[in-house]
């Protein structure tokens, strides 16, 4: 469950590329964290990516 539940931002796919130029498959994760933040005005334990976090998108509680 690598998802922000403010922004979205998931896992991005991609390619390892060797000094031989082969390719294979890797994924790249958002820096998620597990906060409690004020919802809707009651406290809930949310996923958030560090960027919201910095940004202040969340009010923690």
């Amino acid at each position: 469950m690598a998802k922000c539940d403010v922004c979205g931002k998931g896992v991005t796919f991609g390619h390892n590329v060797s000094h031989s130029n082969r390719k294979t498959n890797r994924v790249w994760k958002p820096n998620i964290r597990r906060v409690k933040a004020v919802v809707d005005g009651t406290n809930k334990t949310v996923y958030v990516c560090s960027r919201c976090l910095r940004s202040g998108k969340v009010t923690r509680a």
